[in-house]
């Protein structure tokens, strides 16, 4: 079954009060494993004009919104391409894969540009986000023995590892399940399709919350090693190229 992104997605972005650098779509849609009924996040970076940073009054660095559109959830977080860059440049595994999600549903050469400058931004201390970002994880999983906090944990992990070993990004667990040695991803993403919800150790078909932590200290274990033996460098090489990129946005007319 194919989750689709909706229609809808893009004009909520234009009808955003400031110019769009990209809106993409993150959360389970970008992980692989949407439901119907999964909410949509929409992620995006905008540019607020010199007379919003230049001055006493500065406009807003972040916009949120969470609403309701043709009955989905719709949540919106939008940066300004300022915070954006310096979240990229601070080891922000959210704001990676924002910046890099194929699901795109609105665009700009801004975009091209920042997305020439990812790999200059990539560092070994990726791997510590997602190492603790797994952490996080983990206490939800252990609180609700669910299939949807256990898929987020997993794929935490697993997008930490490949990123460390190869030094590309990618979010979405039906292409990182095989690299990860976890055979199960599939019928858990089958099921976890069929209802959100559903406990773990219920269905005989499924992984049991121990197999997952069995696995969870596996990969965390595997991710601390790539870490320390990754290719990336330990400062980010972009910055400079990040801080003209944000300064010829402001002075476009």
């Amino acid at each position: 079954m194919t989750i689709t992104v909706p229609d809808w997605a893009g004009q909520v972005a234009d009808e955003q009060p400031y110019p769009m650098v990209f809106a993409t779509i993150s959360g389970a849609h970008l992980y692989g494993f949407a439901s119907v009924d999964s909410d949509v996040d929409l992620r995006a970076a905008h540019v607020l004009p010199i007379s919003e940073v230049a001055g006493l009054r500065h406009g807003p660095e972040t916009i949120n919104h969470i609403g309701d559109r043709d009955g989905v959830e719709l949540d919106l977080v939008t940066h300004d391409l300022a915070k954006c860059a310096r979240l990229l440049l601070g080891r922000s595994g959210d704001v990676l894969e924002q910046v890099t999600s194929p699901l795109v549903v609105r665009t700009s050469p801004l975009h091209e540009e920042l997305l020439s400058l990812v790999p200059g931004c990539l560092t070994d201390g990726y791997g510590a986000h997602y190492l603790g970002f797994s952490i996080s994880s983990e206490k939800l999983f252990a609180k609700t023995g669910e299939l949807k906090p256990a898929l987020y944990l997993l794929r935490t992990l697993a997008t930490g590892l490949h990123l460390m070993r190869t030094g590309q990004v990618q979010a979405d667990l039906n292409l990182l399940w095989q690299d990860a040695r976890l055979p199960y991803v599939p019928d858990l993403i089958a099921a976890k399709r069929q209802g959100e919800h559903r406990p773990l150790g219920v269905d005989p078909g499924l992984p049991t919350p121990d197999a997952i932590m069995a696995d969870v200290v596996r990969l965390r274990a595997e991710l601390t090693d790539a870490k320390a033996a990754t290719g990336l460098p330990q400062q980010p090489a972009a910055a400079d190229a990040l801080h003209e990129l944000v300064v010829r946005a402001r002075l476009r007319p």
